[in-house]
């Protein structure tokens, strides 16, 4: 007599134990994708930070650099300096050269724009024109968040840093008077301190033009 075929296959206990091994590993699996894609998403948002940060102190630099000694007047017609330190939310504002005509504009060359400061966000505005209306409207840029502190210190012909400018000290300051460097310190929520030393070096011809525009 034949025996009847033995019918091979898996016992309950060796699928549980299967599937408990396929259960881990792709715990393992997810854990580790998981990870990657968080350390992904976090280097674009850092990368993206830096973007920011980087924008807005090209702007702080580029109007620092650019600054020049022509004083305007606010729309009550009282003169403001040529640099003048900012109260309450407003950090500082300043004249500066380089702003450029479109084709067929007939305005200057030179513009007022400021900074702000309040609620965490960095914002820069800038004026329409230099003497202006008591209705003259500045737009505004926002241009970094997440602050939680900005530092100014000015730099003077002696090579003082001063808190202030014009500097309290000085009688009867030339409204023109600029500061030689200005230092600007951002601690940032998620970065820390950041600090940058900007030179103010107004070109000759735009300080020829500026005195030129105030005669």
């Amino acid at each position: 007599m034949k025996s009847p075929p033995s019918q091979e296959g898996f016992t309950l206990l060796e699928l549980l134990v299967a599937l408990s091994i396929f259960a881990i590993l792709s715990a393992m699996a997810y854990g580790g994708l998981r990870v990657v894609l968080d350390s992904k998403q976090r280097n674009e948002q850092h990368a993206q930070r830096l973007i920011e940060l980087q924008t807005a102190l090209s702007f702080l630099q580029r109007d620092i650099e650019q600054a020049v000694g022509r004083s305007v007047r606010d729309g009550f017609g009282d003169v403001q300096p040529a640099w003048r330190s900012g109260f309450g939310a407003r950090l500082f504002s300043l004249t500066r050269a380089g702003w450029r005509n479109g084709p067929g504009l007939r305005r200057s060359n030179l513009q007022r724009v400021s900074y702000r400061f309040q609620d965490g966000r960095l914002a820069r505005q800038f004026w329409p024109v230099l003497d202006r209306a008591d209705d003259t409207e500045p737009p505004e840029r926002e241009l970094l968040t997440g602050i939680e502190q900005v530092e100014l210190r000015y730099l003077d012909a002696q090579g003082q840093w001063r808190d202030q400018w014009p500097p309290l000290n000085l009688d009867r300051a030339d409204p023109a008077l600029l500061p030689r460097a200005v230092e600007i310190s951002l601690t940032l929520e998620d970065m820390g301190k950041v600090r940058r030393v900007m030179r103010v070096a107004p070109g000759e011809a735009a300080v020829v033009q500026t005195f030129a525009e105030a005669s």
